[in-house]
């Protein structure tokens, strides 16, 4: 892979990583402080299953995430301004402000939204990509879900139904080892999830999700595959959270020792020793990446905290249109 990638598209990468990174931890801060309502699901120590897939996809094409959504968001190309918006519950953020951390959703960017269901996601890019199969309009979709969701039903009834009708769809198995609390050893016979597509004849396999580069040459291959009939195919992408399963949560049942292992593989750091090493720039410049993401971040946190809410009567009327 050495040598193969621009300046530009290895910077892009990193500006994604980072990005992820930063927002997430300022969001953490905003949570303690009140202004962020609700359960908060950290990204961090995943950001590389996001950013390798969707480097991998075409503007056009279509996402589903999960309430451990913003990375995904984030990797499509959202507005930050209306990610911070929205998860302060401000009435200009994407969902106007309705839908928070666990639901976030950007039509005109791919992304169908994010799921407070364990496995809602995976029906739905289902039905989207059947969608795109029916118009033959070269889109695909990818739904990320969970090691936890593996085990709901509809993810077999859907991969099954994928199998079936050839759909242009490639489901993503973030494998983070823990469904809340519940380590993915005692919940499966067979942790390796990928193998669970192979009964429906599904191109399926593994990769170290704590590896950006890994992930996108796995994804760019798999995402043509889909996008010109070789579809469905399934994705497991192995790594750990860096924390418990929300903010809330110390996470005690992670073995210190394996939390400390995983984080020595930290994909944001690993992803900046790369771009220093074959992306042809110098520590200043990736200092000055790394100043101008912290400011738009900055700036994005600013615009929501400025926004105004929804009044009473605008969430009324909305009520009262269903």
């Amino acid at each position: 892979m050495d040598g193969m990638y621009s300046k530009a598209f290895l910077m892009m990468i990193y500006r994604h990583l980072y990005t992820i990174r930063v927002f997430e931890t300022e969001c953490i801060t905003l949570v303690h402080q009140g202004l962020i309502r609700g359960y908060f699901h950290p990204y961090l120590g995943q950001e590389a299953i996001a950013v390798g897939v969707c480097a991998a996809l075409n503007d056009s094409d279509y996402i589903t995430s999960t309430h451990r959504g913003h990375g995904h968001c984030i990797a499509k190309g959202a507005d930050l301004r209306k990610m911070a918006a929205e998860l302060m519950g401000k009435k200009n953020g994407y969902c106007r402000g309705l839908g928070g951390s666990m639901h976030l959703a950007d039509f005109s960017g791919g992304n169908i939204g994010a799921n407070g269901i364990v496995g809602g996601s995976i029906p739905i890019g289902t039905g989207v990509a059947l969608a795109s199969s029916m118009r033959s309009d070269g889109r695909v979709t990818v739904v990320f879900t969970s090691d936890g969701a593996a085990n709901n039903g509809v993810f077999c009834e859907s991969l099954n139904l994928a199998a079936i009708w050839n759909l242009p769809l490639m489901i993503v198995v973030e494998n983070n080892h823990y469904a809340i609390s519940s380590p993915i050893e005692k919940m499966t016979r067979v942790p390796d999830i990928y193998k669970r597509g192979i009964g429906y004849g599904v191109e399926s396999f593994s990769v170290d999700g704590n590896n950006t580069m890994t992930v996108y040459e796995a994804a760019r291959n798999a995402v043509e595959k889909c996008r010109f009939g070789g579809g469905p195919i399934l994705m497991e992408a192995k790594t750990y959270r860096h924390g418990g399963h929300h903010i809330n949560d110390p996470g005690h049942y992670m073995p210190k020792d394996r939390v400390e292992y995983f984080k020595s593989k930290d994909p944001v750091r690993e992803g900046r020793i790369y771009l220093l090493k074959h992306g042809g720039v110098s520590e200043d410049e990736v200092c000055a990446l790394e100043n101008d993401i912290e400011r738009e971040v900055a700036d994005a946190l600013a615009f929501a905290k400025d926004s105004p809410e929804m009044s009473e009567e605008e969430f009324v009327k909305i009520v009262e249109s269903f």
